[in-house]
């Protein structure tokens, strides 16, 4: 394999994983948005909120990972982002907010700068 097949891969492998990033992204915010738009029952809000907050620390855990390719302060500020996402999820699911809303759009521009 020549270097430049292998950095066709590496490229590749990133994109696809930018892909399943958006998509994991898009279930969220479509769960998130169904709580604004529709009747749900209480675990259908606790499932979503826990969808959420459980994707945000697998992104949170990969950042902080020190062979993270990404730049260290690009890291940095995805994961305080994180830790606002996780924190609000929290608020909500303990029903001390109400603001579905500023989830939805965080998640919505991360999906979109991916």
């Amino acid at each position: 394999m020549t270097f430049e097949a292998y950095e066709t891969v590496v490229e590749d492998s990133g994109y696809e994983a930018r892909g399943r990033e958006r998509q994991a992204l898009s279930l969220g915010i479509d769960r998130l948005e169904r709580l604004q738009k529709e009747h749900h029952s209480r675990e259908d809000q606790v499932q979503s909120l826990l969808y959420v907050r459980r994707l945000w620390t697998i992104f949170i855990e990969d950042l902080a990972h020190p062979e993270n390719g990404l730049p260290e302060q690009l890291r940095a500020d995805i994961i305080s982002i994180g830790l606002w996402v996780v924190k609000e999820a929290d608020r909500l699911r303990e029903e001390r907010s109400n603001d579905v809303m500023h989830l939805v759009e965080i998640n919505r521009m991360i999906r979109d700068a991916l």
